[in-house]
């Protein structure tokens, strides 16, 4: 009875160190992330990995830029004026992230954590024609800026810790199994706790895929947005129209070339009446 007795706190503590392990191996796994931006030939962009149990499952390259409306006084100190302050997201930033089945996040904090940058993608299903459709999207961004800041700021009135949000967002609306990418540049409005303040996120050269990535650090393929394409229609579409004409211009000499071979091997009947006893 006794050892029976001394048995169960054990396998309690085993169970209690389990529940803790495997917690820690969840903290973990979210908790690893990457920074590679040093990769990007584009000092702008940045790219960010997030990996759990050694498995790609957010990839995020992007240039972002923060336009940033702040008020100081006047030259009187009786008024008060709009300064703007332009933040771009810079390389080096500290990263956290988490994946999901249906919700993914990514954090950036950058300027020794005097802006933090937190972007919340979210996969649905929808019913179609065609039977259910899964798409995922940019449902939320968070922007929270420091305002007593002296390399953005200059004598901001109400300086201090001031908080960005996205209403009712619905971005980058990308087929599920699909990366987003965007070379235009993108703007997301985010209404900040500084009253009557609104930031402006600028987001340009994105390629992005929170969800179902296969290959360890590559993208799916990509859905491109429609400005890209229409762009890239206007690109292409006068090198269509050019091959068209040349194919046309190509034709008709040849059929010109054809005509004028056919009539000259062709007997050419005198109109001179005279001339049809040397005929024969």
């Amino acid at each position: 009875m006794d050892l029976r007795g001394r048995g169960f706190p054990s396998i309690y503590r085993l169970r209690v160190l389990l529940m803790l392990f495997h917690t820690m191996a969840r903290i973990t796994a979210e908790q690893e992330v990457e920074n590679l931006s040093g990769l990007s030939t584009n000092p702008e962009k940045d790219i960010f990995v997030v990996r759990e149990n050694g498995t790609t499952c957010l990839m995020a390259e992007f240039a972002a830029k923060f336009i940033v409306p702040y008020d100081v006084w006047a030259s009187n100190y009786v008024d008060l004026i709009t300064e703007q302050a332009d933040i771009s997201l810079t390389r080096g930033a500290e990263v956290k992230g988490r994946c999901g089945h249906n919700e993914s996040e990514l954090q950036v904090f950058w300027v020794d954590r005097a802006y933090a940058l937190k972007m919340l993608f979210v996969k649905e299903s929808h019913n179609a024609s065609k039977g259910p459709e899964a798409t995922w999207r940019l449902s939320k961004v968070q922007f929270v800026y420091d305002s007593s800041e002296k390399t953005h700021f200059k004598d901001a009135v109400s300086a201090g810790k001031h908080t960005a949000n996205s209403h009712h967002l619905s971005a980058l609306v990308t087929p599920a199994g699909k990366s987003y990418e965007c070379q235009a540049q993108q703007s997301i409005s985010l209404a900040s706790s500084d009253p009557q303040k609104t930031v402006t996120m600028l987001l340009s050269a994105v390629h992005i895929q929170p969800f179902d990535i296969i290959s360890d650090f590559v993208f799916s393929e990509e859905h491109k947005c429609p400005v890209d394409e229409r762009e890239q229609l206007e690109e292409t579409l006068p090198l269509i129209l050019g091959l068209i004409l040349g194919l046309v211009i190509v034709v008709t000499l040849a059929i010109y070339h054809i005509h004028h071979k056919m009539m000259a091997n062709q007997v050419q009947i005198p109109r001179d009446r005279s001339q049809y006893k040397h005929m024969g």
